[in-house]
């Protein structure tokens, strides 16, 4: 008997034979009394800035707080001042160049800064990660308390890609030295309208 059949067959002879009751997974979980202050917490520990949208139009809060920036592509539908095409290109490889991606996601978590974006209307999901910053759209309501909330509303029905985001891109080494806008964006500034 070979070493392969030999480690197989004591695999198959280790296989438990009863089995055992998963562990109960309703236990109550952390409400936050102010939701947006604690999201805006969270997100600004990790680099990231919230910010809730009153007066103005998406377009109008882009053109005063982003008005240096030359390729803009957006995947949202309330915001019309795209400098080019996002969905146009076959492959990603035009998106290198993108200054600010404004995309949507359906709902924010208060515990750790997260956004859950699965945006159906996006072709290209590198542009998540190749835009220089993105300024990410949600409506004011759509906070969840943590991550427990936030993985009952993740539905894959239609759309097989999502991606929780919390800030920008950031590694660190084994000195613990913490850098921001390594290998993707270098900011994120989550809009709530």
């Amino acid at each position: 008997m070979s070493s392969r059949e030999t480690i197989l067959n004591n695999i198959k002879k280790n296989v438990p034979s009863s089995t055992i009751d998963l562990p109960e997974t309703n236990i109550p979980h952390t409400i936050y009394e102010n939701k947006d202050e604690k999201f805006t917490t969270s997100l600004a520990s990790v680099g990231g800035n919230a910010v809730w949208l009153k007066d103005e139009s998406i377009d109008e809060f882009v053109a005063k707080n982003y008005k240096d920036f030359e390729v803009i592509v957006s995947t949202c539908k309330d915001y019309t001042c795209s400098t080019k095409e996002a969905n146009k290109p076959n492959t990603p490889h035009p998106l290198e160049n993108v200054d600010l991606a404004v995309i949507t996601a359906e709902f924010a978590v208060a515990e750790n800064g997260a956004v859950w974006v699965k945006n159906p209307d996006n072709r290209h999901r590198a542009l998540y990660f190749l835009a220089t910053q993105l300024l990410i759209i949600i409506p004011k309501e759509n906070i969840v308390d943590t991550m427990h909330e936030a993985y009952e509303r993740i539905e894959f029905d239609k759309s097989g890609y999502g991606t929780f985001i919390s800030g920008p891109s950031k590694t660190a080494d084994i000195e613990q030295s913490l850098v921001i806008g390594a290998h993707g964006p270098t900011d994120a500034c989550v809009l709530f309208v």
